[in-house]
């Protein structure tokens, strides 16, 4: 039983198809490496300040998508429902080996976390894009300190900083999702309510950035014009 015993863990910051296996040693020296290094528990945030974060974040429950509002929509769907979608798309995609699909779930229930401060602004309300930029960044700053900062808001704000500048690939993975669950929706209300919205269909038309996005959108587009 003192004999080194070596097992492996699967390095988790990969796409599956490039998988990579480190050796872990023996238990003497996990045991010196955990005593080195800081309790997990430091990097988390304390339960009041986790709650006082939830409970913030309810609004995103309560908020109704405005573009749905202007357009007369019935019992829209909340902030929370899109972005909650989003993650489902996140979850059931294909597998892509130059994609993460896992920050891509987490990218997906963030991208919008900062209406929960700022609402929903929506082009028809005259916002320069710089300024809601700026708005939304200001409140995900604020939406950080109240978590307490620490390596969870460092995640939550550099996800939502990666989406914004759609500067990876899973930010425009999601940023397809965004705008697939949108017309998606869009048709659910149309084919529900007998609505006309059309405006949803050709703000995102020629604008998808991965063939995921585009097959998705075909398919939304396909169904519609079978109703």
């Amino acid at each position: 039983m003192s004999r080194v015993i070596c097992k492996f863990i699967l390095s988790s910051s990969i796409p599956a198809t490039h998988l990579r296996f480190a050796p872990l040693c023996s238990a003497a020296s996990r045991s010196s490496r955990m005593a080195a290094q800081p309790s997990s528990s430091s990097s988390s945030p304390s339960p009041s300040a986790a709650i006082d974060f939830l409970t913030l974040c309810h609004s995103l429950k309560t908020t109704k998508r405005a573009g749905w509002i202007k357009r007369g929509v019935q019992e829209p769907e909340s902030i929370a429902d899109h972005m909650y979608r989003m993650g489902l798309m996140a979850l059931i995609a294909s597998d892509n080996p130059s994609v993460n699909r896992e920050k891509c779930i987490k990218m997906a229930i963030v991208h919008d976390i900062a209406e929960a401060i700022v609402g929903d602004i929506t082009p028809s309300d005259g916002v320069p894009k710089e300024e809601k930029s700026r708005r939304e960044q200001e409140a995900l700053q604020k939406m950080c300190e109240l978590l307490g900062g620490g390596e969870r808001a460092q995640e939550i704000k550099e996800l939502w900083m990666e989406y914004e500048q759609n500067s990876s690939m899973e930010a425009k993975v999601v940023k397809d999702f965004d705008k697939v669950e949108m017309i998606l929706q869009a048709l659910e209300y149309e084919t529900e309510q007998g609505k006309d919205l059309e405006e949803f269909f050709e703000s995102t038309a020629g604008k998808f950035q991965t063939d995921l996005g585009k097959a998705w959108a075909l398919e939304i587009a396909s169904r519609r014009k079978k109703h």
